[in-house]
């Protein structure tokens, strides 16, 4: 990704100054602490301002609808301070004058508006687009005075310009650069960057060869066209630069289409990871209580021999004394000696029954630890196959799809309205559906399905429900469906694997079964290359 610099500003404040001056500022929001909605209108038009200081991909443009739903944006029911504040001093002002500073990534909104005792105000909204350091300032132009900005920047931070409220703003320092329209030696392309503004180092790599006429006419904008690289890595004012450029309607649009698909990426992946966390978290405990549960259950496999030496003590009462520390007997059922030990203090009848006890305790236990057992393993299949759907989504939409049962929203509140499962339309009235979650999953089984329906799965493996509905059941669509089940599978990647498959009247749900959990019978297998 390449950053936004001074060049791209000024062509975009060129392209859009008329709009801008003059323009009323009808609403604001501040959907994060980094990006900023203005709603402009100018000449019967309304237009979306948006302005991102986020250092990784700060930018402003006017957004379109598609692009503002692509940044998934939220408009918090509380605003933070700053947004307050904006719209305090801003909202329904008008724009008097835009203005960048010279070789600068600043754009500067100049606002006539009122005080609280309705004396005439100068204001000014700096907004600095500056890598770590962009920022919103908004200062009193009369007395150059900071009322508030969307970062406080005190010493610790940078000891050459804080900035908050109270203190007087100032430009940054200015950088020790030529500007090239006033050059006219020799152009060393290696430090382009650093010798002359309006230069980035994406801009300057972009123009390694150039003529310092071409240079001079690139700062000038002459005959600018802009576009964005097919790749999306990169792009340009002027489309030639561009190796495969797709080129844009303008240069507001060449900013929106090419930040929106980054923040896009990025907030994707942030989701994809933070979902990640939530599950694995969740199986790590399902995994550690299962583990205990288990040895507990070994543990009680020494219940036969607490009713075996329960059983021996009251074979031998005749003939052992009570109050013993420890007897010895025949096993009859091991055919063999053994000493037992005993509590001294019980006669032999008392401590027959403190087995007989540990042996009825023991049963119980078992009885009730291979229910929760059963119920926690429902659970782990249940998370592994949310964390596989979680792995296998391809866009934010089929994330939120799954957010219900990460979070475990309460059913009251969760989202009426889900996509379908895959859907492959084939000759013969063929149809096969394909799970992409839990949800999918358990629609396939019990809304799509018939009674003779063939169901497949990947075996010993997490993945999707495939379901094949047919009138003509051929090897043929056997095999294609039992691919498709190792394909939407954690054995994608395998040379081979098993699916089984049966007909859907002999899957059974559990009572209070996870969503997507069933249970099956009178299953055959195919092996899978």
């Amino acid at each position: 990704m390449i950053t936004f610099d001074s060049l791209t500003l000024k062509a975009f404040l060129e392209e859009n100054k008329d709009f801008l001056s003059g323009a009323r500022i009808n609403k604001i929001q501040q959907p994060t602490r980094r990006d900023f909605l203005f709603s402009l209108r100018n000449n019967g038009e309304t237009k979306q301002f948006y302005i991102n200081i986020n250092p990784q991909y700060y930018h402003l443009c006017f957004a379109s609808k598609e692009n503002i739903e692509k940044r998934v944006i939220e408009i918090p029911q509380k605003p933070p301070m700053f947004c307050m504040l904006l719209r305090k001093y801003l909202q329904n002002s008008r724009i008097a004058k835009v203005n960048q500073p010279q070789y600068e990534r600043i754009l500067e909104f100049y606002v006539e508006t009122y005080n609280e005792i309705g004396d005439k105000i100068y204001l000014c909204l700096a907004i600095e687009l500056m890598g770590k350091y962009s920022n919103v300032i908004l200062y009193n132009y009369d007395t150059n005075m900071i009322l508030g900005c969307a970062h406080n920047v005190g010493a610790e931070k940078s000891r050459e310009r804080e900035m908050y409220g109270g203190l007087p703003y100032v430009y940054p320092p200015k950088q020790n650069k030529m500007d090239i329209l006033d050059y006219n030696g020799e152009v060393d392309y290696e430090t382009l960057q650093n010798d002359f503004y309006w230069f980035s180092k994406s801009f300057a790599m972009q123009c390694k060869g150039q003529s310092l006429e071409n240079l001079k006419s690139f700062v000038s904008l002459n005959k600018h066209v802009p576009a964005i690289s097919e790749d999306l890595k990169t792009y340009s004012l002027y489309s030639n630069l561009l190796d495969n450029p797709v080129k844009s309607n303008s240069v507001n649009d060449m900013i929106d289409d090419y930040y929106s698909e980054y923040i896009y990426r990025d907030k994707f992946k942030t989701l994809k990871t933070h979902y990640e966390s939530i599950v694995n978290q969740k199986l790590k405990k399902v995994v550690k209580s299962l583990k205990q549960m288990e040895y507990q259950v070994m543990q009680n496999k020494n219940a036969d021999t607490y009713r075996l030496w329960g059983d021996l003590i009251m074979a031998n009462l005749y003939n052992l004394k009570d109050y013993s520390k420890e007897i010895s007997v025949y096993d009859y059922e091991n055919d063999k000696q053994i000493i037992i030990k005993l509590d001294e203090s019980k006669t032999l009848k008392d401590n027959a029954n403190k087995f007989y006890k540990l042996y009825n305790k023991a049963k119980t236990s078992n009885a009730k630890l291979n229910e929760l057992i059963e119920g926690l393993k429902q659970k782990q299949s249940y998370n592994e196959s949310l964390l596989y759907s979680i792995r296998i989504a391809e866009n934010i939409e089929e994330l939120h799809e799954l957010n219900d049962e990460v979070v475990e929203t309460p059913k009251d509140k969760q989202k009426k309205v889900h996509s379908e499962p895959i859907k492959i339309e084939l000759e013969n009235e063929t149809r096969i559906f394909i799970g992409r979650n839990n949800r999918q999953n358990d629609l396939i089984v019990s809304k799509l399905s018939s009674e003779d329906d063939l169901w497949f799965h990947i075996k010993d493996c997490t993945g999707s429900h495939v379901l094949l509905k047919t009138q003509k059941l051929t090897d043929e669509l056997i095999y294609k469906c039992a691919k498709l089940a190792k394909e939407y599978s954690t054995a994608k990647t395998s040379t081979k694997a098993g699916v089984i498959y049966t007909k859907r009247k002999y899957l059974r749900k559990p009572p209070a079964a996870a969503l997507g959990y069933v249970t099956y019978k009178n299953e055959k297998e195919i092996v899978v290359e």
